[in-house]
């Protein structure tokens, strides 16, 4: 099946007075949430349900742990979680602490199987809203 879209036309913030160009917005099915990975993943494997989830709840416990201790998070054919942040500069290089961070960040980086499989994903327009 492919991921419906639909077309937005937006102009530029940086050019107000250029012409406004058509945009491709994928649309949303709804979510997965944890139990319904689980549920899926249990009919594929000699796994119950419950199994899976203590699985993946674990991992989601593991992984903002892994993180806060400085690591990078490699997940084999998932890919990998590492922290970034944004912050404010300093005038002198003893005067920047963690008081500077302004946002933390979890940075995704889908591995190469994933990125491939990514790839495959066909798009269709939204052909109800379009007119």
């Amino acid at each position: 099946m492919a991921i419906k879209f639909n077309v937005h036309e937006i102009g530029s913030n940086i050019d107000p007075t250029a012409p406004k160009k058509f945009y491709l917005r994928p649309i949303s099915s709804g979510e997965k949430t944890l139990d319904d990975l689980a549920a899926n993943i249990s009919h594929s494997c000699s796994l119950t349900e419950s199994d899976v989830y203590a699985v993946l709840q674990s991992l989601v416990r593991e992984i903002p742990r892994a993180i806060a201790d400085g690591y990078i998070v490699r997940l084999g054919n998932l890919g990998s979680f590492r922290m970034s942040v944004n912050s404010t500069g300093s005038a002198k290089k003893e005067d920047v602490s963690e008081l500077n961070v302004q946002k933390r960040r979890l940075i995704f980086h889908p591995s190469k199987r994933l990125k491939k499989e990514l790839e495959k994903v066909s798009f269709e327009r939204n052909t109800i809203l379009d007119k």
